[in-house]
C-alpha cells in the first residue's frame, strides 16, 4: 500500500508543477488596479483556464494594460489597451479571454455601486495621410511577378495562377487601407512565417523555419511594389447591397 501511495505521488507531482507554471505576469497602472476591475475580472479568467495572474512591476511584465497595444475597454479616466510583451500559451489565453465575448461581458458587468464603470472603446475616426509613392513601378511589377504570384494574382496574366481564396492585388488595391497592407505586408499574417525583409525582420528561429521556400525582399523592392500597386486600377467590387 505504501508503495502505491509513493507511485501516485510521483505521478501527481509533475502535473501539480505544470499547473503552478501556468502564470501570467501583468502590469496595470494604479488607476486601473484601484478601480477594482481586475480583482473582479481576473479570478474569473483563472477559474476558467487555471492560469494565474500575478501583478508585477513594468520591467518584469509579460503583458501590460496601459495606453499601448490593442484597445480593450474605456473607463477610470482612460482607454485601456493590452500590450503583449512575451507571446506564449498563457499570455495568449489571457489576451484571447479579454477580447472574447465572455471577457468583454465580464468587464462591462463590473458595477460595484450599481453603475457600470467601463464601456467598450469608442470608435475613432481614422486619419488618412497622403503617401508619396517614390518607388519604381516597373521594378514593383517585376518583383511582384517573381515573388507574389504563388498566392496572389498580380495582373491579368496571373489571374488563373493564384490561390483562389487569396485576394488579387486589384482587390487589395480597392480597400481603403491598401497602402498600409502593402507597406507592412511582411508583418501581417501569414507573411511573417515565410517572408524576410533585409535589415528589417529578424532571421527565422532555428526551431521554427519557414514552412515554404522563403521570400526575401529589400526595402527598395517593398517601395517599388507599393508604387506599382498605387498606379494600378482597383477592382470594381460594386456598390453596397440595398434590400427593400
Amino acid at each position: 500500500m505504501r508503495a502505491i501511495v509513493v507511485i501516485l505521488a510521483l505521478v501527481v507531482l509533475p502535473f501539480k508543477a505544470v499547473a503552478q507554471d501556468k502564470l501570467v505576469r501583468l502590469y496595470a497602472p494604479p488607476a486601473l488596479v484601484d478601480s477594482g476591475l481586475l480583482k473582479y475580472a481576473l479570478p474569473r479568467f483563472s477559474l476558467k483556464t487555471q492560469v494565474r495572474v500575478e501583478f508585477v512591476d513594468p520591467a518584469a511584465a509579460e503583458m501590460v494594460l496601459g495606453d499601448t497595444g490593442r484597445a480593450l475597454f474605456e473607463g477610470a479616466g482612460a482607454v485601456w489597451s493590452l500590450e503583449v510583451r512575451i507571446d506564449d500559451d498563457d499570455t495568449a489565453r489571457l489576451a484571447d479571454w479579454f477580447t472574447s465575448d465572455v471577457g468583454r461581458n465580464t468587464v462591462l458587468a463590473y458595477a460595484p455601486d450599481g453603475e457600470a464603470l467601463f464601456t467598450l472603446p469608442k470608435a475613432r475616426e481614422a486619419v488618412v495621410a497622403e503617401v508619396e509613392l517614390t518607388g519604381d513601378p516597373a521594378l514593383g511589377l517585376k518583383v511582384s511577378l517573381e515573388k507574389c504570384t504563388r498566392c496572389h494574382a498580380v495582373d491579368d496574366t496571373t489571374r488563373w495562377s493564384s490561390i483562389g481564396s487569396t485576394p488579387s492585388f486589384a482587390v487589395l488595391r480597392s480597400l481603403p487601407d491598401w497602402e498600409y497592407r502593402f507597406t507592412a505586408f511582411y508583418a501581417l499574417n501569414p507573411h511573417p512565417s515565410f517572408t524576410q525583409i533585409e535589415d528589417v525582420t529578424e532571421p527565422f528561429a532555428h526551431d521554427r523555419p519557414s514552412p515554404i521556400v522563403p521570400i526575401t525582399l529589400t526595402l527598395d523592392e517593398v517601395e517599388a511594389v507599393l508604387a506599382y500597386v498605387g498606379g494600378m486600377k482597383a477592382a470594381d467590387l460594386g456598390g453596397a447591397l440595398v434590400i427593400d
